[in-house]
Formats: structure tokens, C-alpha cells, sequence
């Protein structure tokens, strides 16, 4: 059944497509993106699709709006070509913080690009470490969402002493990923940041909830985008007794001044994947590769098989 699957990559990260393919034993398809004089794009795939199982892999990351485009051309040209399943992959969904309604007169703009991606014709999404739970519901296809931890918990193993480590969530949302982790490493001791914001990427204060006295505090999260939340977290844990401060996130948006925030922080050590290309590496950041996981789920959807599975095999 393998030979009917077929993998295809747009380019927002095409670097983690040939790995997600040398993972599965497998090429990537042809498909060109054309660009026209006046900035529209159309794709030319040069393979046969049909009666296929497509996957197309598209991180929707900056620039996000050219690279969402660019994915449901993609998905509507393969349907127009008679693909017999279509799997859009978005490694990193964007717009996901946009979820909700904080005030009158605002886009659910996670809900309108989940619209976009049913309406262009995607059959499924397979994405991961989703911002928030309910976006899967604003999908009317089934949506796997993988989690980074079978990644992240091997490297916790190798490297620290459960009895040492506190796991932190950097706020409210984030404390059942926190509670996940802490579980899987052995129990270990968990706190939360208390945050209140001015705005978006502004914060007014931060306090620690929770014991971190003496130990290595390890803030596990979805994402860094500017940084700035992450590196005031990482101080309010060093004032309230942590012996050292590391982050362990899944999505490197790293947008403006990120990667100068952090490097002159008194975080100890970033690890992020490969979900979005990293524009910069630095002695503080390490990198962990996602495209293994990525290929055996995509293995697992092509044969009809579980996907939860991965989580509970660690």
C-alpha cells in the first residue's frame, strides 16, 4: 500500500520535507510554484495523482499569508487532478492564537483558515502542538495533532535528574502540556507563571506559582515568537530561587528582536524543532528534529493505523 503514497512539499520549509521523505524511504513529488509578474501564484505538478494517498507539507510560517496561499492552491490543484485522498500537513499552524474572541470586533481567524483548508479540498490535517485544543474542532475533517514530547522527553532523560527538575508552564493555558510532561518524567515537581498583559507581547507582571527552589526550572511551550515573555518568565524564576532556567518549545516563530532577547537572557539553553526553519543558530539554542514522528504518522494514516499510538509507545 506504500506505493500509493505520494509526498509533496511547498516552500516554506523544504528542507524539513526531505527529511520527513528520507524518513519514509521515499521521494518527494514534483510541483513547481509559479510566480506571475503581478505577485499571483499557480503550481504545475508533475506527477500523476490519481486515486493517490497526497500528502502536501506546508508549515503556514512567515511569511504566513504567501505560504497559506500557496498551500490551497496546491490542495485545490491536486483535487482538480482527481488525488484520491488529500493530507494537508502543517507542521506549524498559523493564525492559531487568533481562537477566540477577547473583545467585540474581532476575527476567530483560526476558525477561517480551518475553512479555507476544508473548503479547498483537504480530506484531513495533520498538524502539532496545536496553540489550543479547540482548533481541531473548528475543522469539519479529522485533524491528528501530533505532540513534540516523544522528541523532547529522551533528550530531558539523557540530560537531567527528575529529582532536580521543576517543569514550568509559562501561563494558565499551558498547564496540562506542563502536567503532560511532568507525568512522563518521572513526577517531577511543576509550577506556573502568573502573567498579566498590557497587549499583545506587552506584560504588565509576572509571579511564580509553585516551588523552584534549587532546581533546574525547564518552561515547556508551543512556541517562542518574540521571546519576550519567555526571557521575563525565565528572570522571575531565577528571583524566586530556580538554579537555572532552560526552554524547551516547539515552534521557533522567533519574529523581530527574538533571537537578541534570548541570547542576552539568563535562559540557559533553548531546544526547539525544526517545524519552522530557523533563521539563526546560536550557542544557546539547540535543535531536535521532528520529520521521524512526522514520517511514521504519516505512515500510520496511510495504512489506516492509530496515531494517539505514538504517544503512549515513549
Amino acid at each position: 500500500m506504500i506505493g500509493d503514497l505520494l509526498v509533496f512539499s511547498g516552500r516554506s520549509n523544504h528542507k524539513f520535507s526531505r527529511s520527513v521523505c528520507e524518513a519514509l524511504g521515499t521521494e518527494l513529488g514534483r510541483l513547481e510554484v509559479l510566480k506571475f509578474s503581478d505577485g499571483e501564484l499557480s503550481v504545475d505538478i508533475g506527477e500523476n495523482v490519481r486515486g493517490r494517498d497526497v500528502f502536501i507539507i506546508q508549515s503556514t510560517c512567515n511569511p504566513g499569508n504567501d505560504h497559506l496561499m500557496e498551500l490551497l492552491i496546491i490542495i485545490d490543484a491536486l483535487k482538480r487532478a482527481s488525488a484520491g485522498r488529500i493530507t494537508a500537513i502543517l507542521p506549524y499552524f498559523g493564525y492559531a492564537r487568533q481562537d477566540r474572541k477577547l473583545k467585540p470586533r474581532v476575527p476567530i481567524t483560526a476558525k477561517l483558515v480551518a475553512n479555507l483548508i476544508s473548503t479547498a479540498g483537504a480530506d484531513r490535517v495533520l498538524s502539532m502542538d496545536l496553540h489550543s485544543g479547540q482548533i481541531m474542532g473548528f475543522f469539519d475533517i479529522p485533524v491528528d495533532n501530533l505532540f513534540s514530547i516523544p522528541v523532547f522527553m529522551p533528550y530531558l532523560k539523557s540530560h537531567f535528574n527528575p529529582e532536580e527538575v521543576t517543569i514550568v508552564a509559562p501561563d494558565a493555558g499551558g498547564v496540562e502540556r506542563a502536567r503532560f510532561y511532568a507525568t512522563r518524567f518521572g513526577n517531577c515537581g511543576m509550577a506556573v507563571i502568573d502573567k498579566r498583559r498590557q497587549g499583545p507581547n506587552l506584560i504588565a507582571g509576572m509571579r511564580v506559582v509553585g516551588d523552584v527552589s534549587g532546581t533546574t526550572a525547564i518552561i515547556v511551550d508551543d512556541m517562542i515568537d518574540t521571546g519576550g515573555t519567555l526571557c521575563k518568565a525565565a528572570e522571575a524564576l531565577i528571583d524566586s530561587g530556580a538554579k537555572n532556567v532552560l526552554a524547551f518549545c516547539t515552534h521557533a516563530v522567533l519574529s523581530g528582536q527574538a533571537i537578541s532577547n534570548l541570547t542576552n537572557s539568563c535562559i540557559e539553553q533553548i531546544v526547539l524543532t525544526d517545524t519552522i526553519p530557523l533563521r539563526m543558530i546560536t550557542q544557546k539554542i539547540s535543535l531536535l528534529s521532528v520529520a521521524p514522528l512526522f514520517a511514521e504518522a504519516i505512515k500510520r494514516i496511510h495504512n489506516n493505523d492509530s496515531v494517539s499510538n505514538l504517544f503512549y509507545e515513549f
